[in-house]
């Protein structure tokens, strides 16, 4: 039976769901992030969770726990973020030899509970934040926004829709990803170096030192056709900011926008679904022995607003007053 009920998790309040087969944990009072996925049949467990993380642990690295949405995602150079009709400081949060704005702040934010709610076809919970002079971040980033989160639980697995509404007079910067953590091995009995991703990518982004584009587009290599070919494992090894172009893939026949997590003992998979504003796939492992890693779809390059690339390239792109953008995700298993 579907259901959606209010519970505490180690401190952390959550609105746990189940229907069609799934169920999962959404702590909405930190950054409505969805630190629980698990099919309870096939025994899947998506992303990373334990059971004794205390709300402590979760909000001190919200980035590295489950499903976190970043707005502003990953690097700015100098805490610079230049819109078309503002230069903006944000705090450089990224120690030397960095020296970046790294992450943003919604992702740690105390949301909303809107409203949740089951029927025989699924499980919705609606979340949302308010952005204004309230946050402490509105000193760096004076632009007053709506972000909305609905996730709706059903056969078809997890759908996750992610809505910003700007309501300044400013024109807001858009770029928007999540720091997706996959549990690995993600079935449980499983062996991690049994783990292998398949990730549809075109060109290579190079970074510097800093973690910054170079604004070079690179052809691939024998290490890069790995995600392409389905070959790569993404644990048990460093891989540190690799960041690549979006392509669509083959799934069971059919074009997939997206990227699928496969043990190769079971045959079960992980499939991810993206919706074509995320332009980019950035994949980060945590030096690779803590059992997860991150493929972490963006709409825009690192640094997009900064770089001299344009913006059909870097995928940057600006909402003006009363204006709304909206992306989903969906996470299933096979």
């Amino acid at each position: 039976m579907n259901f959606t009920k209010i519970v505490n998790f180690n401190g952390t309040p959550c609105v746990q769901i189940s229907a069609g087969g799934y169920t999962a944990l959404i702590a909405y009072e930190i950054g409505s992030n969805v630190i629980r996925l698990r099919n309870t049949k096939d025994r899947i467990e998506f992303f990373r969770f334990k059971d004794s993380t205390t709300a402590e642990e979760l909000k001190k690295s919200a980035e590295v726990w489950g499903l976190p949405t970043l707005y502003l995602p990953n690097r700015f150079a100098d805490g610079v973020l230049k819109t078309s009709d503002a230069v903006y400081q944000l705090p450089v949060n990224e120690k030397a030899p960095y020296n970046n704005h790294i992450h943003g702040f919604v992702h740690k934010r105390k949301h909303t509970l809107v409203e949740h709610y089951a029927d025989e076809n699924c499980a919705v919970v609606k979340t949302e934040y308010l952005y204004d002079e309230r946050d402490a971040f509105f000193e760096y980033l004076p632009i007053k926004f709506l972000a909305e989160y609905t996730f709706t639980l059903s056969e078809n697995g997890l759908d996750y829709r992610f809505k910003l509404t700007n309501m300044s007079e400013k024109m807001m910067p858009i770029s928007v990803a999540t720091h997706t953590t996959i549990k690995t091995p993600f079935v449980e009995g499983a062996k991690e170096g049994d783990v292998r991703i398949t990730v549809p990518i075109g060109k290579k982004c190079e970074l510097d030192e800093r973690c910054l584009p170079t604004e070079d587009l690179l052809s691939l290599n024998a290490w890069d056709l790995e995600y392409k070919n389905g070959e790569k494992c993404p644990v048990l090894q460093d891989i540190s900011n690799d960041m690549y172009e979006a392509e669509k893939m083959n799934l069971d026949g059919e074009d997939f926008y997206g990227m699928v997590v496969l043990d190769k003992a079971s045959g079960k998979r992980i499939c991810y679904e993206v919706s074509d504003e995320y332009k980019f796939w950035i994949i980060w492992n945590d030096k690779g022995f803590n059992g997860y890693f991150c493929p972490e779809p963006m709409t825009a390059m690192i640094d997009a607003p900064n770089l001299s690339l344009p913006k059909e390239v870097t995928g940057y792109k600006e909402i003006g007053p009363n204006e709304t953008y909206e992306v989903w995700q969906r996470f299933f298993s096979k």
